[in-house]
């Protein structure tokens, strides 16, 4: 599958647009307790344990957009848009969602 955050591929012409899919993925308080025990894992001004987190949540998002592309016969996904969002009273949870439309390519 080819992921694209432009809306052409270089090379490759789009021969039938098969919607706008999307996949998410939100994790619960639980990470940011993990974050701050694991603030030792800090080196040179990055948290590796939250920023793990967050690409944990990254890829479950893409295999999901990824998997609905592949019901609708799609071989790429152009447009692409990625996005973290808090949710929550508290913003205690986040979420990861991606978007993109569905093609086929010739």
């Amino acid at each position: 599958m080819i992921i694209s955050t432009t809306h052409t591929i270089e090379g490759r012409r789009i021969v039938e647009h098969l919607g706008v899919v999307a996949g998410e993925a939100i994790m619960g308080a639980n990470i940011f307790r993990d974050f701050f025990a694991g603030i030792r894992d800090i080196v040179g001004g990055r948290a590796g344990s939250y920023e793990q987190a967050l690409r944990t949540g990254r890829d479950q998002a893409t295999a999901e957009m990824v998997a609905e592309a592949e019901s609708r016969g799609a071989n790429a996904i152009v447009g692409v848009d990625l996005d973290y969002t808090t949710l929550g009273a508290n913003e205690s949870m986040i979420m990861v969602a991606l978007s993109g439309t569905a093609v086929r390519l010739e």
